[in-house]
């Protein structure tokens, strides 16, 4: 054996003709064990050796800020590359302009990685400095951290195209995007038109401040987004008022109904609205006026029937007004679930990894980045978090489009430590971190474990019998998936598109170069970590 490795034929033999013998025994044979984990081993020092990249990509992503369906420059970058390392590429899929399958492989399994792209509202923010400082005022930016996942991704399916080319090993690697996460408003029309038919597991990976995994039910929510538009009759505002039926009467008097009804819904609900138009001026009676709801619950049921709910609600006010009133489904999410034999299997990987060393620079700027927002000073983790089993009850919370496909394919998200812990999220501080070595560092050890399990899931054929086995058994007992959106509703990709025209000009100024500059934080001329604003 050269290099410990056993040569590819055999590999090649232990992958394929042992498959039987593993799906009946209790562990695979030492033999296999040893191999699985000197491709490991060589999958760590692929993904170390595309350190560079991994900076790049993350930097030039946090650079583009692109809102939610609006992301052109983003995947544009992301695809170009895997096309030059000889990825096919398939783009505008589940009819978005930003969607996009790329594959590598042949065969099965395939196992699909993926993450969110989309940015944040008027979250700009120059990375590296710990007070609020935004690189152009009201743009904006990665105030969440979507930049960083698909730089990971990328680096561990390189890695692994490395090792299964030398290896002749079988299987497909398939990589997306999630578009619009921010507003639940891609992953479901993307399960809709079968993007995941034919994935036998999906491992996604979302920004966070600890390297860790799920399994079962999380804490959070699904949720649908819905627009109501209210229709009436446009007059004078003071010479002739009672000729006009204002729309915005009837989003008025609809947010009262809803928000009287709050107190009798379940505790667990989430609801919240903005109105996106409210008419014109006032002297105007509004002919046209519109509100935004998020709708969240825990499951299925109490999804549908606060729906239902707020469409009684809306067609009360409707008449109420004297106007009418349509809806528009905007994005969707199911409540996730998350696979427990892969979550197992992906946190044996992450005890090896472990967490970076962060510097005393890099605790020295989060507590000073905590400060500024009120957190809890405590720095950046230095304890790994440990895999615990779901609780009995999840507490209600944020939401994650995911849900839609943690429901069609066994699923679960990884969270790697490129962020800081005790911040508001969706917000300018969360992007302090996000092109800076903390992110750095973070997307390397998240990419080390998702690179090794992926090879476990192409080298143990009975990990996927049980993940399947989870799927179908345990995961859907008490549920079953209940797509939100139907046939005739589509994407709504035109949001966004005017306020990214409106900063786009010049947010060009500001996107990373990289053959000209080693980081964003040199090219922006700023030493990290910068502590205090500078007092002239």
């Amino acid at each position: 054996m050269k290099n410990g490795l056993l040569p590819s034929l055999l590999l090649a033999s232990l992958l394929t003709t042992t498959a039987p013998v593993l799906a009946q025994t209790s562990a695979p044979s030492s033999a296999l064990v040893e191999r699985i984990a000197e491709l490991k081993k060589s999958a760590i020092e692929g993904v170390e050796a595309r350190a560079k990249l991994a900076q790049e990509m993350n930097d030039s992503i946090f650079s583009f800020g692109e809102l939610a369906f609006q992301e052109f420059e983003t995947s544009k970058y992301i695809t170009d590359i895997l096309e030059k390392n000889g990825f096919t590429i398939q783009r505008n899929v589940a009819g978005l302009p930003t969607g996009w399958v790329a594959k590598w492989g042949s065969g099965g399994p395939v196992i699909a990685l993926g993450s969110d792209i989309d940015c944040i509202p008027k979250a700009s923010q120059k990375p590296g400095v710990a007070y609020r400082d935004p690189m152009i005022e009201g743009a904006p930016g990665h105030g969440e951290g979507h930049n960083s996942g698909q730089a990971l991704n990328v680096v561990a399916a390189l890695a692994l195209k490395e090792i299964m080319e030398r290896e002749k090993i079988p299987g497909t690697i398939m990589l997306w995007p999630g578009v619009a996460e921010e507003l639940l408003g891609g992953k479901a029309y993307m399960v809709r038109d079968g993007v995941f038919n034919g994935v036998d597991a999906v491992l996604f990976t979302h920004v966070g401040n600890n390297l860790q995994t799920t399994w079962g039910q999380p804490t959070g929510t699904g949720l649908v987004s819905v627009e109501y538009t209210f229709s009436g009759e446009s007059a004078h505002s003071a010479s002739a008022p009672w000729r006009g039926r204002s729309a915005l009467d009837g989003v008025e008097v609809m947010n009262i109904g809803w928000n009287m009804r709050r107190e009798h819904l379940r505790p667990e609900q989430r609801s919240h609205y903005v109105i996106p138009d409210g008419g014109d001026q006032p002297n105007v009676v509004p002919s046209v006026a519109s509100v935004w709801y998020f709708i969240r619950e825990q499951d299925f049921e109490n999804i549908r029937k606060n729906f239902e709910i707020a469409n009684t609600i809306s067609e009360a006010a409707a008449k109420m007004t004297d106007t009418t009133v349509t809806r528009k489904i905007i994005g969707t999410a199911a409540p996730r679930h998350f696979n427990k034999p892969i979550a197992e299997a992906a946190y044996a990987n992450i005890q090896q990894v472990g967490l970076p060393q962060w510097t005393e620079d890099e605790q020295v700027f989060a507590k000073a980045v905590q400060r500024t927002v009120k957190g809890k000073e405590e720095g950046l983790a230095t304890q790994l978090k440990k895999l615990e089993p779901p609780v009995e009850k999840p507490e209600s919370g944020g939401s994650d489009d995911i849900g839609d496909i943690s429901w069609t394919v066994p699923t679960i998200t990884l969270n790697y430590p490129s962020n800081i812990p005790n911040l508001p999220g969706h917000h300018w501080s969360n992007a302090m971190s996000m092109a800076t070595p903390i992110a750095h560092k973070g997307i390397v050890a998240g990419a080390k474990v998702i690179a090794m399990t992926t090879i476990d899931l192409l080298s143990k054929p009975e990990l996927l019998g049980q993940a399947k086995e989870y799927f179908t058994k345990d995961q859907q007992k008490n549920q079953k998936y209940v797509p939100m959106i139907s046939a005739e509703d589509k994407p709504q990709v035109q949001i966004n598109a005017d306020i990214m025209a409106q900063y786009r000009p010049e947010m060009k100024k500001y996107y990373y170069d990289p053959s000209k500059y080693a980081t964003y934080l040199d090219q922006l001329g700023i030493k990290f970590p910068v502590l205090e604003k500078p007092k002239n």
